[in-house]
């Protein structure tokens, strides 16, 4: 199983609590931080599910090298590619909740509040023009792999050298041939 990398948790998780000390204002900002949660939750359950973790795969499979659980990361992948429709109609709504919190966090002055929203708005931005496409193609990439890679070939012995014949000695017309004794 693929893990999800390590600044994408990170930031994640910092949206979160983000997020939670805006529910917590009094009045219209809290309200409107509440309707953002109510819409983002299960969205970020899905992103953490099968979204995010192929992109854990996406060094290794850039390097060629081995990707544990390249199955599940393939299947996630496709998952993405399957739900992209329903996931971007999902943005469209969380942008919209994010749009009113921030108009409503401005007119409060409650500028840290409307920080979260541009900043919300543009992660999930760059979740549509990044992440999720990069999450499919690594799915892709590894089931397209696994479908043109050859089994290993056998380690041949490498034939036995031969050893080359030795020369073949032409006699030498220049030279004379050795005395021989005389027969008796």
């Amino acid at each position: 199983m693929s893990a999800i990398p390590h600044s994408l948790k990170v930031e994640h998780d910092e949206l979160h609590e983000e997020l939670a000390r805006a529910t917590r204002e009094p009045g219209a900002v809290g309200e409107a931080a509440r309707a953002v949660a109510k819409v983002l939750h299960a969205h970020f359950v899905k992103e953490e599910q099968f979204a995010m973790p192929p992109l854990g795969a996406l060094a290794a499979a850039a390097r060629d090298d081995t990707v544990p659980g390249r199955e599940e990361v393939i299947a996630q992948a496709k998952r993405v590619a399957d739900e992209l429709p329903r996931m971007l109609a999902e943005h469209r709504e969380i942008v919209a909740a994010l749009t009113h919190l921030e108009s409503t966090a401005r007119e409060a002055d409650k500028p840290e509040h409307a920080r979260f929203a541009e900043k919300l708005r543009l992660h999930a931005q760059t979740e549509e023009e990044v992440l999720y496409p990069a999450a499919i193609l690594v799915g892709r990439v590894l089931a397209a792999s696994r479908a043109t890679k050859k089994p290993p070939a056998r380690k041949k012995r490498p034939a036995p050298r031969k050893r080359p014949a030795p020369p073949v000695r032409q006699p030498d017309r220049n030279r004379k041939a050795p005395r021989q004794p005389p027969r008796r």
